[in-house]
């Protein structure tokens, strides 16, 4: 009885120790999502054991609103990691600065959550995947589409057959533009740069529809891309694309990604056609299907994942595998070869073959 007794203790302790919140380090302050990751800490949903920004005005302003303590401040991420030892880090910098992270992070054996898109080239992703296979670590890529419940609806009623083959793909994603909408300053310098996003709104929110079309054809990559860009407004946006469309052919099936930040209101939605039926989710819980003349709203039920953290978590204690999903490698490394392709594209107005 003592040693059932001595076994059901150790097991709630094993338990209670797995359910702690991750420990993790934060790479740069000057991606506005940053600020998920601030309130996450502020519920106590993980616990931040430094963060690595080098600007000093940027630091500032982050302690004094959410009352940091300045010793979780370090100069540098290789400072960051000498003296904290994080379950991973979370990378909040600009997307060309996502291979440093990880170039810093890899030796260490320390996995790494970026926010989309993955890199900005595919040279740069390429090296990323050698270096998570070289040092056994994961690289994770975090879009908010893929916490929508509708979403993995949609994903699961289209892999169960109810719609048939898939024909067609449109996602449409986008806002009234980064400026307009009250992005910091910090965030605008590089997200309205070519070389540290990669582009404007081709990249911002294009990389959302390559992501879920991806994910939804199974990691198939397309045959070919075309794309056009166009600059609305030039005076606001003077070095990037505002508007994008992005059109992937795969053999039996089109996809159609509209990014723009020259809309109305705030979209993302995603369409999927097929042989036998039609879904469409409206945004995080708003899922419709038509089959011939019948059109109903589809009750959507709760996803497993809610947020990056919970899948995170579950990732680093081996009881999830990325496989081909929406935060994948895999998944990943194909969204930044579109996402190459399509600017290609839209420079040189022709399409591009893989």
């Amino acid at each position: 009885m003592k040693h059932i007794l001595v076994y059901c203790l150790l097991s709630a302790v094993l338990v209670c120790r797995a359910q702690q919140p991750l420990r993790v380090g934060i790479a740069g302050l000057s991606h506005d999502h940053v600020h998920n990751a601030m309130n996450q800490y502020k519920r106590g949903e993980v616990i931040i054991v430094g963060i690595a920004e080098p600007d000093k005005r940027i630091a500032a302003r982050f302690i004094k609103t959410y009352n940091l303590p300045e010793s979780l401040f370090f100069k540098d991420l290789p400072a960051l990691l000498r003296h904290t030892k994080p379950d991973a880090v979370l990378a909040y910098n600009s997307i060309a600065d996502h291979l440093g992270v990880v170039e810093t992070c890899a030796p260490q054996g320390v996995s790494v959550m970026v926010e989309k898109p993955l890199a900005t080239t595919v040279k740069d992703a390429e090296r990323i995947a050698s270096l998570a296979a070289r040092y056994n670590i994961h690289v994770l890529t975090n879009y908010e589409t893929t916490w929508y419940n509708s979403n993995q609806q949609v994903n699961t009623l289209v892999q169960s057959g109810n719609i048939g083959e898939i024909r067609k793909m449109i996602v449409h994603d986008g806002h009234n533009g980064p400026k307009e909408i009250g992005c910091s300053a910090d965030f605008l310098s590089w997200l309205t740069d070519p070389i540290q996003n990669g582009g404007g709104a081709i990249r911002d929110f294009g990389c959302y529809g390559a992501n879920l079309m991806t994910w939804i054809m199974k990691g198939q990559m397309p045959i070919a891309v075309t794309a056009i860009t166009r600059q609305i407004k030039p005076s606001v946006y003077p070095e990037v694309d505002d508007d994008a469309t992005i059109l992937l052919e795969y053999p039996r099936a089109t996809g159609i990604i509209e990014a723009s930040w020259n809309w109305p209101f705030n979209i993302k939605d995603l369409e999927v056609f097929g042989t036998g039926g039609y879904l469409h989710a409206l945004d995080n819980s708003n899922l419709y299907q038509r089959k011939k003349d019948i059109t109903e709203k589809i009750e959507v039920k709760p996803a497993i994942y809610q947020d990056n953290l919970s899948y995170l978590a579950d990732v680093l204690r081996g009881k999830v595998q990325p496989g081909d999903d929406l935060s994948s490698l895999s998944n990943n490394l194909i969204v930044v070869r579109i996402l190459e392709a399509a600017s290609r594209s839209a420079k040189e107005g022709k399409r591009i073959v893989f």
